[in-house]
């Protein structure tokens, strides 16, 4: 399948991997590169650049396909030394990276000096419209279902990706409920290029994480995440557990006078715990709601190619065979 986000990245699906804490590790983004995705490796979840280093020289050793790096740029407290996990990312000779949370402006003159084609995550069309201003090859668009941190506007997919359409002159990929064919193609209707998928690549063999993790991501269904942290304006959808349900329990008493002491150990550093260990009661961890449409745990490959085949399948027989006749 031909599409923008194939040609920029040099991909033969337009499917990405997008990054995620504890879970974008070289044997995850080799095995969706090598499937004809994009796969990508999350930059700050190996602690440092040297280590960041490491990891790209790992996956390159599984795979010859295009690889990108995620960097998520922190709120202005938190301070990781940037330019040198840039540094990391050049000298590995990754030219893709997928940049997230505040805006990558800053740092763009070093990325584009180095060759690298730009995503940027956004959760809005106003994001979205900065990210192309500031020169941003292409955006991931992240409706009000994804996993993470859908932003507060709660705009869903089927209204924020035909608006992202009307707007942009970029590229860009539909994040959030993404699954399978369906996904793909429904995205494509609407505008999108492609597709980023996180909580469904979870949920695969290659995944680097504990097993608990991918079975809960089967048994949940869609009504099983919960928002946390609406009061302090960083909202982010994660799985129902006992200690999100205290975290919700907490903001609903305090309201808006709720801070992040209030919470702090049931959402910091907590992913360790839960993505390698499998403690899955240690705290808030992210998840989308499109877990109600994940029921296995294939492969990478296979889940790709199933989701192609879909796709082709849904164009070829139930859209065109509606207009016979």
């Amino acid at each position: 399948m031909k599409t923008r986000i194939t040609e920029l990245f040099g991909i033969r699906h337009p499917i990405i991997q997008g990054g995620m804490h504890y879970v974008g590790f070289a044997e995850l983004a080799a095995a969706v590169s090598n499937a004809g995705g994009l796969g990508i490796i999350t930059g700050l979840t190996q602690g440092t650049p040297e280590k960041l280093a490491k990891e790209i020289a790992r996956c390159k050793e599984m795979t010859d396909q295009p690889i990108g790096v995620n960097l998520t740029f922190l709120p202005g407290f938190a301070n990781p030394p940037y330019p040198e996990y840039i540094d990391a990312i050049l000298q590995g000779g990754v030219r893709i990276v997928e940049t997230a949370g505040r805006s990558p402006e800053a740092y763009m003159p070093a990325l584009k000096a180095g060759g690298v084609k730009v995503i940027h995550k956004c959760t809005s069309v106003r994001h979205s419209l900065k990210a192309q201003k500031i020169g941003c090859d292409a955006v991931s668009v992240d409706g009000f279902e994804c996993g993470g941190h859908p932003g507060e506007d709660d705009v869903p997919n089927f209204i924020l990706l035909p608006r992202a359409a009307e707007e942009l002159s970029i590229p860009f990929v539909a994040s959030g409920g993404m699954a399978d064919g369906r996904s793909l193609v429904a995205a494509l209707a609407l505008g999108a290029d492609g597709i980023n998928m996180g909580t469904r690549f979870i949920a695969t063999r290659e995944a680097p994480v504990h097993e608990n993790v991918k079975q809960a991501i089967v048994r949940a269904t869609e009504l099983d995440t919960r928002l946390i942290m609406r009061p302090l304006r960083n909202t982010e959808r994660v799985l129902a557990n006992p200690a999100v349900e205290k975290i919700v329990e907490i903001e609903r008493t305090k309201g808006t006078a709720t801070t992040i002491e209030d919470i702090r150990e049931l959402v910091a550093g907590v992913y360790p715990r839960v993505m390698q260990q499998g403690d899955m009661d240690a705290g808030a961890w992210s998840c989308g709601m499109v877990a109600g449409l994940i029921h296995d745990v294939p492969t990478v490959k296979d889940l790709i190619d199933a989701i192609m085949s879909q796709a082709e399948g849904l164009i070829r027989q139930r859209l065109e065979g509606m207009l016979a006749g």
